[in-house]
């Protein structure tokens, strides 16, 4: 197997394009044509981790946050992001990051977070703008449930919980195949008018190119016409941020001590209660404070995330709570999600999760 069969199965859970324009996921080191002999999930990539995949024989690091996240200038080992690329590199680890286009699916980040809690009724909390295209094609009548078949499988005609949805409408197309061209019908050198459907069908931004090259290998013309638009429309399952209900209510005292035992964690920070119960909840792991406005206005009873500045916490306003667990706290499941994905995928392959702390922030109590 090679890093980038790997790769593949991570991008298929997460595409690239989600990411945010300031990230950088991606391949950071490696050869994605070299053999994979184990991969070790972690949050982070650091020197540590780094070691233990040396001593524990994977040569594919699967790490939530990017280790490179600004540009380097320079490689001297002065730092701890140059330390852990130079002996990354030198003992031939491959660093894959999956950072924000993991934040921006329902199932990635966010949604793990929401097991923890056992959340129902889940929807993004800021669903992300131009992810979705709409094709247009023509198609001879006889041939129009093949493609659109072919459409289908490709991963078009979604919306919401429908599947296979398309709109149909019959007209007449023409056309004159010129010299040294195959017509499907009519002839060579003569104008041609055919019967045919116009099909159009959404499709996530993502898989354009699968798709076109799916409706060309389906498509009886030589020369298949199609027109591919953007749409302001969002996806309803991409974005950052993530609402949910608790299936009861709990008092809100009862459920910071819950949420204390699911994450594990020392202490939360979080503003003054309200005095009603929790049951609607918003969340966002890491650094979520960009989404506070956005929880306010989904009437949450408290928002969830990390990072939150002392200003930041005024803007709950008493109108909801809100509580900062740190930003490891938010995110440790993560190397539990990426560990599922891929042994899902692979279930007799050297999938691991790291046994490394890589939290940074230490408490004194």
């Amino acid at each position: 197997m090679k890093i980038k069969d790997i790769i593949n199965v991570l991008e298929n859970t997460a595409p690239p394009a989600l990411q945010e324009p300031y990230d950088n996921a991606g391949l950071i080191t490696g050869n994605e044509q070299q053999h994979c002999s184990g991969v070790l999930c972690s949050l982070d990539a650091t020197e540590a981790v780094v070691d233990e995949a040396i001593k524990r024989k994977c040569n594919l690091i699967v790490a939530h946050h990017p280790v490179v996240f600004k540009g380097l200038k320079r490689i001297t080992g002065k730092t701890y992001v140059e330390r852990t690329i130079i002996k990354a590199i030198k003992n031939d680890i491959a660093i894959y990051a999956i950072h924000t286009n993991l934040d921006n699916i329902i199932t990635g980040v966010n949604g793990r977070m929401a097991d923890r809690l056992g959340l129902i009724n889940r929807t993004i909390l800021l669903p992300k703008a131009s992810t979705l295209k709409k094709l247009y094609t023509f198609v001879p009548i006889a041939q129009a449930e093949n493609l659109r078949t072919a459409l289908f499988h490709a991963g078009a005609g979604y919306i919401g919980n429908y599947s296979q949805c398309s709109f149909n409408s019959e007209g007449t197309g023409t056309f004159k195949g010129e010299a040294g061209t195959h017509p499907f019908a009519g002839a060579t050198g003569e104008l041609h008018f055919e019967k045919e459907v116009k099909i159009e069908v959404i499709f996530p931004a993502w898989i354009e190119q699968k798709l076109v090259q799916a409706l060309k290998a389906a498509h009886p013309y030589e020369e298949a016409a199609y027109d591919v638009v953007q749409l302001e429309n969002t996806h309803r399952h991409t974005g950052a941020g993530l609402t949910g209900l608790l299936p009861q209510p709990m008092k809100e005292m009862d459920f910071l001590a819950f949420l204390k035992e699911i994450f594990q964690l020392r202490l939360v920070r979080h503003t003054r209660l309200t005095g009603r119960a929790i049951q609607k909840i918003a969340l966002c792991g890491g650094a979520g404070s960009f989404l506070i406005s956005n929880a306010l206005h989904a009437n949450v009873d408290i928002f969830i995330s990390a990072d939150i500045k002392y200003h930041e916490f005024f803007d709950a306003d008493s109108r909801m709570v809100i509580a900062d667990i740190g930003h490891f706290e938010s995110e440790q499941y993560t190397v539990d999600l990426l560990h599922d994905i891929l042994l899902e995928k692979f279930p007799t392959f050297a999938v691991l999760k790291t046994a490394v702390n890589t939290n940074p922030v230490f408490y004194y109590a």
